[in-house]
């Protein structure tokens, strides 16, 4: 094994930042409420997995509400997947979001939300309160249908 010098041990990665959307802001859906926000997310979603496994996706919006993009976060399996919370604040910071929706989708149908995702909700709201990204909703879909949690009364105020 090589051992590294001082110097060599003392130098840190070079960290930059960009940003370059690919859509002009005129272009960007504007959401005003958790219907919009599904029928953006159905365009997005794969078709071909939405009643096979449980995916977890991210809707970033800026001030506006206007959508700067969609983003696949994890797929799990047939009855769960994975939030990490590091993840979704770690793309909306990046992202330059000032709020965002969560969304994963039931295989089942079932749009009830579990007490996993209640907590998980809360879990990513208390986060969001720190770093000044508000999440606004966590919707659960399915092909045929949306449950707001936000709506539901299910997220902490």
């Amino acid at each position: 094994m090589e051992v590294l010098s001082r110097a060599e041990l003392s130098t840190v990665a070079e960290v930059t930042l960009s940003y370059r959307p690919k859509i002009r802001p005129s272009q960007r859906p504007i959401v005003k409420c958790a219907k919009d926000i599904y029928e953006v997310l159905l365009g997005f979603w794969n078709a071909d997995k939405i009643e096979f496994c449980e995916q977890f996706c991210m809707v970033l919006l800026n001030n506006r509400g206007s959508v700067l993009g969609i983003v696949e976060l994890s797929t799990g399996g047939f009855t769960g997947v994975v939030v990490d919370t590091r993840m979704v604040f770690s793309v909306a910071l990046k992202a330059c979001a000032c709020s965002i929706v969560v969304a994963h989708n039931h295989p089942s149908g079932n749009l009830r939300p579990s007490s996993q995702d209640i907590k998980v909700t809360n879990r990513l709201v208390e986060a969001g309160k720190i770093l000044e990204i508000p999440v606004q909703d966590h919707l659960i879909i399915s092909g045929e249908g949306f449950v707001s949690l936000a709506e539901g009364g299910y997220m902490e105020a």
